[in-house]
């Protein structure tokens, strides 16, 4: 079976948290701009199951509807880098990234597809962090990312420097592009969120690591823009991302966030962790290059309690 066979056929169907942890929102965003009737710029939401905030969020923003078309061909790109167990964090949440795929599906998505670059390895990462099960039980296809013959060439028109990369062909060829990361600390990068989660588009990272990463993080976020962002803030890596190192790193805080704009789920998200925004350097960077906004006290954001 060829590799373009592969993916028709799916690999199988399917430290101070402060205003953060006690999920008070009001107070961690305090001086956003009130509700309107216009669409929002970002949904929070906390207290509930990864599955039931997925699904309140949604609903603020019109429904999955609103971003997935019938017949329209999907790739959801969670974290899936680590050989470690859901509880520990390293990944995106599975019962997240299954309901993400039923939704899709529910919205007529003709395929969706889950993928991820892994740093350990993939079919171990894909098993032991539940996600591969949790996406075939979704009646999503899990598809590999661990030969460079799957990447192909692309131009950063506006890098720095980063000016070309090579990006999965799954992403490059999808409709609708859903970006699903965890937030956790990244011992190179501070945190790992949005853009960062992007890392694992692409086949060549270490150019990356030896050229400015907060640069490259930045440069790559102005070419590849997802559909949509969902930061997974259920469990969160305090220390020693990004891998961990067991589940004392790792704080519940029930929370959960959706948006179109990377800078900006960034920004909130960092600001969840404990975080000034502007103490990330690369989240600065991406602002400056007008890849989003994150002056949060100017976005219309949605606060939701489960």
């Amino acid at each position: 079976m060829d590799r373009r066979t592969f993916f028709r056929k799916g690999f199988g169907t399917s430290v101070v948290l402060g205003a953060a942890l006690t999920g008070n929102y009001d107070k961690l965003f305090a001086s956003a701009v009130k509700e309107s009737g216009s669409p929002f710029d970002l949904v929070a939401v906390k207290g509930g199951d990864p599955a039931v905030m997925f699904q309140k969020g949604m609903d603020a923003l019109g429904g999955i509807r609103a971003f997935v078309k019938k017949g329209q061909k999907v790739v959801v790109k969670p974290n899936i880098g680590w050989d470690v167990s859901p509880e520990r964090a390293g990944n995106t949440n599975p019962k997240l990234v299954a309901e993400v795929v039923r939704q899709c599906h529910a919205a007529g998505a003709k395929e969706v597809y889950v993928l991820d670059h892994t740093c350990d390895n993939w079919q171990r990462s894909y098993k032991n962090s539940g996600i591969e099960s949790a996406v075939k039980d979704a009646g999503g296809k899990i598809a590999p990312a661990n030969t460079e013959s799957y990447y192909h060439d692309v131009a950063i028109p506006q890098g720095k420097s980063l000016t070309t990369a090579k990006e999965h062909e799954l992403i490059l060829e999808a409709d609708i592009f859903i970006n699903v990361p965890v937030l956790k600390s990244h011992d190179s990068a501070r945190l790992t969120i949005a853009m960062k989660n992007l890392m694992g588009n692409v086949w060549d990272r270490e150019t990356w690591h030896r050229n400015d990463l907060h640069q490259c993080i930045a440069d790559f976020a102005s070419f590849r823009k997802p559909t949509l962002n969902i930061v997974d803030a259920y469990n969160v890596m305090k220390r020693n991302g990004p891998r961990g190192v067991s589940v004392e790193d790792v704080v519940v805080m029930k929370s959960l966030l959706i948006s179109t704009d990377m800078v900006a789920i960034d920004s909130a998200a960092a600001k969840l962790f404990g975080i000034n925004p502007s103490d990330v350097r690369y989240i600065q960077l991406a602002a400056a290059q007008n890849v989003g906004r994150m002056d949060l006290e100017n976005l219309r954001i949605k606060r939701i309690s489960v």
